[in-house]
């Protein structure tokens, strides 16, 4: 007479784990209205290391306290990437996303501030892969489920991003070696006067190099203005893909689709 087998069972230690993997995938990726609350809360903590990096130039000056906030920070990203990492059903593909690469990169200049400091401007990439993220716009879509909204948001957050990224080289590399910056907010009015090509004269950057960075932030700048613009004042379109041919922005109250005259059912805002 057989004996019907079991399944062997996980180990404490094994299972304590498999719970811990699925409550961190269900708050990571679920659409509960307690994942998306927990996900808001991460994107606020994100808001936040962001605007210390912004201030991190002038807390620097504060010795030992700059320091104590940092590695704080420090140990919240390493937390929130290990949790990520372990929520994610593949850690290589995970690996593989830019936004990844730009958190190890953030977490080693928090971690070795005295010798990675100049480096801290890059930081500010944060910003643009956020506002970028799928993680952001799962979170808020129920909120700003609009298409034009989010162009909008991504023009805007690539124009900031890139006008402290810029403001934060400048200060890194010419501060004390050049006597028109003195501080970080010399290096943003430089930034900003040069991005939108008003020329003031009164702080320029020395040799050619100073003359090459200022050409790429002119021409650099006029596009990603001529990006914004173009996003707040285009008709605007919803985000709804054509069934057959899988064109995925028509106008809000399109019938059919321009591509192929597929019949559209495009429901209304309200719906």
């Amino acid at each position: 007479m057989s004996r019907a087998r079991t399944a062997p069972q996980p180990s404490p230690v094994k299972a304590e784990g498999l719970r811990l993997r699925a409550r961190l995938r269900y708050l990571y990726h679920g659409s509960s209205p307690l994942a998306v609350r927990f996900r808001l809360g991460v994107i606020v903590v994100d808001f936040a290391i962001i605007g210390f990096f912004l201030i991190a130039p002038i807390l620097h000056e504060a010795g030992l306290v700059f320091y104590v906030v940092d590695y704080l920070i420090a140990a919240v990203l390493a937390l929130d990437m290990a949790a990520r990492a372990y929520a994610h059903t593949d850690v290589k593909d995970w690996l593989k996303k830019p936004e990844t690469w730009v958190d190890v990169f953030v977490l080693a200049t928090l971690l070795f501030p005295a010798w990675l400091f100049n480096f801290g401007f890059l930081r500010l990439l944060r910003l643009w892969t956020l506002l970028n993220s799928d993680f952001f716009w799962r979170t808020v879509g129920h909120r700003y489920d609009d298409t034009r909204v989010e162009e909008i948001t991504r023009a805007l957050a690539s124009l900031v991003t890139f006008v402290f990224v810029v403001t934060g080289f400048v200060y890194a590399t010419f501060r004390g070696s050049h006597p028109g910056i003195s501080g970080y907010l010399d290096a943003l009015y430089f930034t900003v006067a040069t991005l939108t090509t008003t020329g003031f004269g009164d702080i320029t950057l020395p040799g050619n190099w100073g003359r090459v960075l200022s050409i790429v932030v002119m021409l650099t700048g006029i596009t990603l203005f001529l990006r914004l613009a173009q996003t707040i004042f285009k008709p605007h379109k919803i985000r709804y893909p054509c069934p057959t041919c899988g064109l995925q922005k028509h106008d809000p109250d399109a019938v059919h689709c321009k591509a192929c005259g597929e019949i559209l059912c495009i429901p209304d805002e309200g719906s």
